[in-house]
C-alpha cells in the first residue's frame, strides 16, 4: 500500500453513484465507519455474486452505524443498469472519469485491465484505514471477515 497506511487517514473522494449523485467518503467523519469495496467490473461472474452477497447481508453491514461504498471504474449509466438488473440498493460508485483516479489512490488500480483489483479496507469514523485485504480476480470476499473488522470498530 504505497502511501496507505493502517493507521493513517484515508483519501478523501468524491463520486458519483448509480442515481447520479455525489458520494463524498469525507461526509461520513464522526457518524459511520465505511467498508470500501473496490470490484473490477460490473455484470462479472465473481463481481456480481459477491455483490449479491452483500446485498443480501446488508442489514448486517448497517447494524453499527456503517456504511458499504462499492467502487469500480465503470461508468455511472452501466451502475445504474447493474443495480437495477441485480437490486443492489447500497451506494456503486464510478470511478471512471478520471479513470481510476480513486483507485489509483488506494493503491489497487490494474494498469493491464484498466480495473480495480478486488480490495477492500475498512476505514473508522474518524476516516483512518483500520483494515485491509487484497484478493485475486477469481477469489471472492469472505463477507463474514469484513463483518467483523466493521463491528470490532463499534
Amino acid at each position: 500500500m504505497a502511501g496507505l497506511s493502517l493507521g493513517g487517514l484515508a483519501p478523501d473522494f468524491t463520486l458519483r453513484d448509480q442515481f447520479g449523485q455525489d458520494v463524498t467518503l469525507s461526509s461520513f467523519r464522526g457518524t459511520k465507519a465505511v467498508a470500501l469495496l473496490f470490484y473490477p467490473y460490473a455484470f462479472s461472474g465473481v463481481c456480481t455474486g459477491e455483490l449479491a452477497g452483500v446485498r443480501d447481508r446488508l442489514d448486517e453491514f448497517l447494524t453499527f452505524d456503517t456504511e458499504v461504498l462499492a467502487i469500480s471504474c465503470d461508468p455511472m449509466f452501466a451502475l445504474r443498469a447493474f443495480a437495477d438488473a441485480e437490486g443492489h440498493n447500497f451506494p456503486l460508485l464510478s470511478d471512471f472519469w478520471p479513470h481510476g483516479e480513486v483507485s489509483r489512490a488506494y493503491d489497487v488500480f490494474d494498469e493491464r485491465t484498466g480495473a480495480p483489483r478486488r480490495s477492500s479496507y475498512v476505514v473508522d469514523r474518524e476516516g483512518r484505514v483500520r483494515w485491509s485485504v487484497h484478493n485475486a480476480m477469481p477469489e471472492g470476499r469472505d463477507l463474514d471477515e469484513h463483518l467483523r473488522q466493521l463491528h470490532a470498530l463499534t
